[in-house]
């Protein structure tokens, strides 16, 4: 029978027993939920995380197991997908899930897929889900758009046709946009669902930076849907309402761009959302590689692109976008610094210890 306060009291001697008796329970209790000091200022324990469910530990605002494997398969696909786009331009035929005759617009799909590695390799190493919400609310913004793009035409991809690099490419696009949105969809409700505390604005937006992001997620979110509207009514080559756009476009390849301008736009329509430029490193350094990305793919298929006013707005589109997302790279950085970052988990480790020590 464990020692109680009761029973010292009838037994002097064992007071010294039941007082420790008593800590250990006390240190059990703080191991197990979190020391006081970590629950008032909302960080909890490690070690009381360690024995919670690996896929539940969201409690301290970081990302689920799942939604890690979501981005390292979009990491691995989108990895793959700029080594053909950029590495194959000419040989989409033969290396590609369908063939994408125009190399200027192969290559702007390319950049896009680089910018999005890029999102997720540094979304990965978040520790926060703040710091990659908008990340994943890209990602599945895109991949519900294109698995949508990809039933419309699916008689365009090298299901049956072509060589064996073209058939497993194909395949490959088919599992994960048949898999990746609803898993996407899946984590990111998780993920809110779990994370309810309103975390502060450690560096809010500046006002001219909020009013620059606005037109510009508005540009490209109208953009994206002419562009996605004109490759799904059409099956031939899109014209009419597609004619603003300096590339050459076919069916699905309208349906891929306008998707990837949506998500972008999305993305800063995220960022304004969250107000806080310490939370906007992410999105902020892989919009600064889709503009300068895009710059160069402009620059060196610039014999091929329509050259028009078109052109020229979205030239300065794209130099804005660098801007913007240079400063916020830089800013953020600043921010994060300043705000002196969330603890990590050897932080958090520190702190449980520290008040579990005696005295």
């Amino acid at each position: 029978m464990a020692p109680t306060a009761a029973s010292a009291s009838l037994n002097p001697s064992a007071l010294p027993l039941a007082s420790a008796y008593a800590a250990g329970e006390a240190r059990g209790r703080r191991a197990e939920h979190g020391s006081p000091r970590a629950w008032m200022t909302g960080r909890y324990g490690a070690a009381g995380m360690s024995r919670l469910d690996p896929e539940k530990r969201i409690s301290v605002g970081g990302p689920e197991a799942g939604t890690r494997r979501v981005l390292i398969a979009f990491v691995i696909f989108t990895a793959l997908a700029t080594n053909e786009l950029l590495g194959f331009t000419d040989d989409t035929d033969e290396f590609f899930a369908w063939h994408i005759r125009a190399e200027p617009t192969a290559a702007f799909l390319g950049a896009a897929y680089a910018s999005g590695l890029v999102l997720s390799v540094l979304a990965l190493r978040q520790d926060r889900w703040s710091r990659i919400r908008v990340a994943m609310v890209t990602v599945t913004a895109f991949t519900v758009l294109t698995a949508i793009a990809t039933i419309i035409h699916l008689h365009l991809f090298h299901l049956t046709s072509g060589g064996p690099p073209a058939r497993f490419a194909a395949w490959l696009w088919l599992a994960v946009y048949f898999l990746i949105p609803a898993a996407c969809l899946a984590v990111v409700v998780r993920q809110e669902r779990g994370h309810r505390r309103s975390e502060a604005v450690h560096q809010p937006i500046p006002g001219w930076l909020m009013a620059l992001l606005g037109a510009q997620g508005a540009i490209l979110f109208l953009a994206g849907v002419v562009l996605y509207a004109g490759g799904a009514t059409r099956h031939h080559t899109p014209k009419g309402w597609t004619a603003f756009w300096p590339l050459p476009l076919a069916p699905m390849t309208s349906l891929a761009v306008g998707a990837w301008l949506i998500a972008f736009g999305f993305a800063a329509a995220m960022a304004l959302w969250e107000r806080d430029l310490s939370r906007l490193f992410v999105p902020a350094v892989a919009y600064t590689v889709f503009g300068v990305l895009q710059l160069s793919v402009v620059l060196w298929y610039r014999t091929e692109v329509t050259v028009d006013g078109w052109l020229w707005a979205y030239v300065v589109l794209l130099v804005t976008i660098v801007a913007a997302g240079g400063y916020g790279w830089w800013a953020a950085q600043r921010a994060a610094a300043a705000a002196g970052s969330e603890p990590t988990e050897a932080s958090r480790s520190r702190v449980v210890l520290s008040d579990e020590s005696p005295g």
